[in-house]
C-alpha cells in the first residue's frame, strides 16, 4: 500500500524510463536473499531465482542492476559477519542461470555492431561511455544536468510522501550497535537490516555520479517496506505504538496545513487565463533547466497557474482532510483506519496530479501537432524537427513514420549515426533548403514562432499547440 501510493513512483511512471522495473527486480532479488539466509543451506530454486532478477535487472539498466543487489549482500553479510554464507548460494550453477539469461542480447548487439574504422563497436558505447563515462560526467555526448546532492537527498524522502513521516519509526526498528548486529537477528531484523542497505547502497552509489531526480527510485521500494513493518506492528500493537503513531500524524497535518496555506496563496495570487490561451504562452522558459527530468515544471507563473485552479483546490482539500481524518482515527487507536484513509487521500491527489499532467502535456508533447499533421500526411512526404530529436520525439510516436532533424548529430541518436551504413537522418541548412524547395511535400516542426531556417524561404503556417508550431512548404487544403 505504501509504494502503491507514494508519490515517486506514480510521478515517474507518467514517461517510459525504467528504474521502478529495477526496482521491483530488486525487490525479488532482496525476498530470494532473506529466503536463504532461513534456509541451512538454501535451494536451488531459491539460488537461482537470485541470479534470475539480477539477470533481469542487468537487462532491464545494465550494470547497476547487478551492483545494487550484490553490492547490498555482499554489504550485508560483510556487516553481519556472514561472508561465508556466498559460498551456500550456488555459485557456480547460478552463474549459469545468470549467464543464460543476461548474456544472449550482450552478445548478439556486439556481434550485430563490430567496430566501424573509427567508430567504436557496441560494447564501448554500452559499457564504457554508457556506464563509466557517464558516472563520472565524461559521456560522450554531454546532456545530463547533475541535482545538487542535498537537494537529492531529500528527494529520496519526498518521494516516499506522504508516508515519510513514519520512517524514523521503520528505522528504529534496524538493530544499530555492532554486538546486535553480530548476534542471532530475528528475520525481521534481517529484513529491516537489509532493506536500508539496500536504500543506503543506491543513495551512496549516485552521492558520487551525474544524478538525475528519479535515480533513487530503485531505493524507494526498500524504505516503503521498512515503513510498511513498522505500520503493520502499529496495527498489531496500537496500544504501544499508539503515541509514535500520533507524533508523526501531527508531523504530517502540520506539513499539510502549511502546504495548504501555500496553495491557498497560490490560488489567490493565480489569474484566470484568457479563453482559448495556450499555456506555454503563459510560461517563463528557463531552457537551462531542462536537462532535469523535471525541469518543464520550473516555468510555471502566476499566470500559468491559472489554468491549474481545479487540480490545486482538489489538492489542498484532498490533503487537508486525509491528514485530519488520519490524525483523529489514531487518537481513537484505530492506526490501521488511518492508513486507508491516507491511501484514499493520496488517490484523490494522485487523481488531481494526473489531471495536471494532462493539462501540461501539451507542453511537453507533440501530440496534437502529429493530429494536424496526420490530416494531410502522405506517403511521401516529410518531416523534420528543428532542434534536437528529443524535443519532439512525440511525433514518431503518434506518427509511426520516420522523421529527419535538423540538428548536428546529437543526443541518444548521436552514437548511431556515426557508422558509415547509418541512415541519412540529420539534414544541414544547405540539404534542408533542398528538401523544403524540392517537390515533397515537407512539414517543419519548430518550437520558433519565426524560425530562422525558414527565412527566404516560402512557407505556410499549419498549426501551433504548447509553444510549438508546424511550418510547409506548400499550402495544404483545409
Amino acid at each position: 500500500m505504501v509504494l502503491a501510493t507514494c508519490l515517486g513512483p506514480y510521478i515517474f511512471t507518467r514517461f517510459q524510463i525504467p528504474d521502478i522495473i529495477v526496482g521491483l527486480w530488486l525487490t525479488l532479488s532482496a525476498f530470494f536473499f532473506l529466503v536463504s539466509l532461513e534456509q541451512e543451506h538454501p535451494s536451488r530454486w531459491v539460488c537461482w531465482g537470485l541470479a534470475a532478477t539480477c539477470a533481469l535487472s542487468v537487462l532491464t539498466k545494465s550494470l547497476i542492476g547487478l551492483v545494487f543487489p550484490l553490492g547490498t549482500i555482499f554489504l550485508y553479510l560483510f556487516i553481519t559477519g556472514n561472508l561465508r554464507h556466498i559460498l551456500r548460494l550456488r555459485l557456480l550453477s547460478s552463474t549459469l542461470v545468470f549467464l543464460v539469461i543476461a548474456a544472449p542480447w550482450h552478445i548478439l548487439a556486439a556481434l550485430r555492431n563490430p567496430s566501424q574504422g573509427a567508430v567504436k563497436g557496441f560494447l564501448w558505447f554500452y559499457f564504457v561511455n554508457e556506464q563509466f563515462l557517464r558516472y563520472v560526467n565524461k559521456r560522450v555526448p554531454p546532456g545530463y544536468d547533475t541535482v545538487p546532492i542535498l537537494i537529492f537527498w531529500g528527494l529520496t524522502v519526498l518521494w516516499l510522501a506522504p508516508w515519510m513521516v513514519f520512517l524514523p519509526h521503520g528505522l528504529k526498528q534496524i538493530p544499530w550497535r555492532w554486538r546486535e548486529i553480530r548476534a542471532q537477528l530475528s528475520s525481521a531484523q534481517r529484513a529491516s537490516l537489509f532493506f536500508v542497505l539496500w536504500a543506503l547502497v543506491i543513495v551512496g552509489f549516485f552521492s558520487f555520479s551525474t544524478r538525475q531526480e528519479y535515480y533513487t527510485i530503485p531505493a524507494v521500494p526498500a524504505l516503503a517496506l521498512l515503513i510498511g513493518s513498522w505500520l503493520a506492528k502499529e496495527a498489531a500493537s496500537p496500544e504501544s505504538e499508539s503515541r509514535a503513531g500520533r507524533t508523526s500524524s501531527w508531523v504530517l497535518f502540520v506539513i499539510v496545513a502549511l502546504g495548504s496555506v501555500v496553495g491557498v496563496a497560490l490560488l489567490f495570487s493565480s489569474r484566470p487565463p484568457a479563453p482559448g490561451a495556450d499555456l506555454a504562452d503563459l510560461l517563463q522558459k528557463n531552457p537551462q533547466q531542462y536537462d532535469l527530468s523535471l525541469g518543464h515544471f520550473l516555468d510555471l507563473t502566476p499566470e500559468a497557474l491559472g489554468m491549474f485552479r481545479p487540480q490545486l483546490i482538489g489538492a489542498v482539500v484532498s490533503l487537508f482532510v486525509g491528514a485530519g481524518t488520519s490524525l483523529w482515527l489514531r487518537y481513537l487507536r484505530k492506526p490501521e483506519y488511518g492508513n486507508i484513509i491516507l491511501a484514499a487521500m493520496m488517490v484523490a491527489l494522485l487523481a488531481c496530479v494526473h489531471a495536471a499532467f494532462v493539462s501540461f502535456s501539451p507542453v511537453l508533447s507533440s501530440r496534437q501537432l502529429a493530429v494536424a499533421i496526420e490530416k494531410f500526411y502522405t506517403p511521401g512526404d516529410v518531416i523534420v524537427i528543428d532542434g534536437q530529436y528529443h524535443e519532439a520525439s512525440t511525433l514518431n510516436f503518434y506518427l509511426r513514420v520516420p522523421v529527419q532533424v535538423l540538428h548536428v548529430p546529437s543526443g541518444n541518436l548521436w552514437y548511431g549515426s556515426q557508422f558509415p551504413d547509418a541512415p541519412h537522418v540529420f539534414e544541414t541548412q544547405d540539404s534542408f533548403v533542398h528538401l523544403w524547395n524540392s517537390a515533397a511535400t515537407v512539414f517543419l516542426w519548430t518550437d520558433q514562432e519565426s524560425p530562422k531556417e525558414l527565412n527566404e524561404l516560402r512557407h505556410y503556417f499549419l498549426a501551433r499547440r504548447g509553444g510549438k508550431s508546424v511550418f510547409t512548404n506548400r499550402e495544404l487544403g483545409r
